[in-house]
């Protein structure tokens, strides 16, 4: 009886607690077939976490608490997963189990301050005009990463503003004892990254600049029109300090453009990438072309072949989101 007592008692304190919060389970499967050349992959074989998967598959937890005066508190935590094996996905993830995200937030009427490893501004503007939904096989982000910079970033410190009729800002930080390259390394220097964004009704515009301290500045500006049926981008991007990932820099400029159709559950995508500028030594014009088709809320099947610096690649997959 007295074992009873106290397992009520429990229950009774967890459902108070989440009368005054909310956490939620969520995650993605992607996986497929195909041959990802720009990963280096020279076979035709199942797909999971490459570039030719529309998203990595992931695991998440998210949670919120209201603490009254229309101020809120919450976390995210996510890692990435590959259906190959079910092992955890670190390699370009921050290195860890939670290292595609994992901050804390707080937020009002004022905006949101995050710290923490999380999505870069530069990411955020990106996704108001890329077609694809920043799928792993978009053009820009194949061509320029993240306008120079990479996608999330660790220690971030940011800051987004309220949403003042369609107009948003978001700025970053990472502080010089804080700040690795992309490989992972140290180097002693800080970056900061800034957007501006204006996303209302079919109309997305976005302008992100970023720089590390000691390097030239990237930017970029994009945007998209949404017809209903159609829609259409073009962006242009600087990355005066493409950050690769063995820790070097390189340059890259240029320009892309791209059209969607939709047709019910079905819809298809053309996308372009020329080069102005490339520290590579050659100038390329590049190619994606997707169609998905929409099996139920949560669920796709999709195709894809990107044509990225001179070698072709293809995936046929499905996606499942919970």
């Amino acid at each position: 009886m007295n074992k009873t007592l106290l397992l009520l008692a429990a229950c009774g304190f967890c459902g108070a607690a989440l009368a005054q919060s909310s956490v939620t389970l969520y995650g993605i499967a992607d996986a497929g077939i195909g041959k990802a050349r720009v990963d280096g992959d020279t076979r035709t074989h199942l797909l999971s976490g490459s570039t030719m998967n529309n998203l990595v598959s992931r695991l998440g937890v998210r949670g919120s608490e209201d603490l009254g005066g229309g101020l809120k508190a919450g976390f995210t935590f996510e890692t990435g997963l590959s259906l190959h094996d079910g092992a955890t996905m670190t390699s370009g993830n921050g290195g860890g189990f939670w290292g595609r995200q994992a901050d804390l937030w707080i937020g009002g009427g004022w905006g949101t301050l995050r710290l923490g490893r999380g999505y870069s501004p530069a990411d955020s503007a990106l996704w108001t005009w890329d077609l694809t939904g920043l799928s792993n096989y978009n053009i820009v982000e194949n061509m320029f990463l993240d306008a120079g910079t990479d996608y999330r970033n660790s220690s971030q410190i940011s800051y987004r503003t309220p949403n003042f009729h369609g107009w948003s800002a978001q700025i970053a930080h990472v502080l010089r004892a804080d700040h690795t390259d992309r490989s992972g390394t140290p180097d002693n220097r800080a970056k900061w990254d800034l957007n501006v964004i204006y996303a209302q009704g079919p109309i997305g515009v976005a302008l992100d600049v970023n720089r590390l301290s000691g390097q030239r500045a990237n930017y970029a500006l994009g945007g998209k029109y949404d017809f209903g049926a159609w829609a259409i981008a073009a962006s242009f991007v600087n990355a005066r300090t493409l950050e690769y990932g063995d820790g070097s820099f390189g340059q890259r400029r240029g320009f892309t453009l791209g059209a969607q159709v939709r047709s019910g559950a079905f819809s298809a995508t053309l996308d372009l990438g020329r080069d102005l500028k490339n520290s590579a030594g050659r100038k390329y014009t590049n190619a994606l072309l997707e169609g998905r088709y929409t099996l139920s809320k949560r669920t796709m099947a999709y195709a894809a072949v990107l044509r990225i610096d001179g070698g072709t690649s293809y995936g046929l997959g499905v996606q499942q989101r919970f």
